[in-house]
């Protein structure tokens, strides 16, 4: 275990070693969600100049929308991008001459999403706070257990991608940026699931994130603790991960029977 712990500690200080060295990527981190904030905030603040009480309860589930959405967007590019620095530097097939095991660069991977996550978001979350006088703290317990599923949910979906990239290489980095962006419509992030065409609600409900904002709503509204939504979204979130990392694995393997670890990008 030792062993494992220092060389998952080599991989993450390996990138931390990358933001350290280029600021270009340390701006780049909190750069999104800082801006989305102020574009989301704005129209919060609009809607807020001609609402009522009623109105800035619905400009809270806004904001809270907006930062929380953030959560599983960072947490997924972190792990994604992470692992296409690997293969922009031509790194992926050293690092797979050493011991490192591939469950140990997935570890890695999700730590260093983790940091990369807090980077980006406690920003904004400040900005939420000092201009628009929006608290994302004041959900309480709720929020870590939100926040967690809402990373899970990052990490199962970028270990699908990461999975693609194995098997069609750099024709399928795009997809790093766009798959969550791409099923942001079904995670009922700015409105409730009951919105959307009855029958597009079951792609929705199959979502770990329409769950968590659906009790982030309830929440927000004084409604009781939506636990029922909670335990929905952990089970799916634990089917979720567990597919995404048998995935994985079958892909892994295959890539390096055919050799595709050192000529991967090209």
């Amino acid at each position: 275990m030792t062993a494992s712990l220092r060389r998952i500690w080599g991989m993450i200080y390996r990138h931390l070693a990358l933001y350290r060295r280029s600021w270009p990527r340390l701006l780049e981190l909190a750069y999104w969600p800082t801006l989305q904030m102020c574009i989301w905030g704005f129209t919060a603040s609009f809607f807020a100049m001609r609402g009522t009480g009623a109105a800035m309860v619905t400009i809270g589930m806004l904001l809270g929308g907006v930062l929380l959405w953030e959560v599983a967007l960072r947490s997924q590019m972190g792990v994604a991008i992470s692992f296409l620095e690997e293969i922009w530097s031509r790194n992926l097939g050293h690092v797979f001459v050493s011991p490192l095991r591939p469950w140990e660069l997935v570890a890695a991977l999700i730590a260093m999403s983790i940091l990369r996550m807090a980077a980006g978001v406690l920003p904004a979350v400040l900005l939420a706070w000092a201009l628009y006088a929006f608290n994302l703290f004041a959900l309480g317990p709720a929020l870590i257990l939100f926040a967690l599923n809402l990373m899970a949910m990052g990490w199962w979906v970028s270990l699908g991608v990461v999975s693609l990239i194995l098997r069609h290489g750099a024709g399928a980095e795009a997809l790093a940026w766009s798959v969550l962006f791409g099923i942001t419509p079904f995670a009922a992030v700015f409105y409730p699931v009951s919105v959307l065409p009855w029958f597009l609600q079951p792609i929705a409900w199959a979502l770990p994130a329409a769950h968590v904002f659906e009790g982030m709503r309830a929440v927000l509204a004084g409604a009781a603790f939506p636990w029922e939504h909670l335990a929905a979204a952990s089970l799916l979130n634990l089917l979720w991960l567990a597919a995404a990392a048998w995935l994985f694995a079958i892909q892994f393997r295959a890539a390096r029977i055919r050799g595709a670890l050192l000529s991967i990008g090209e």
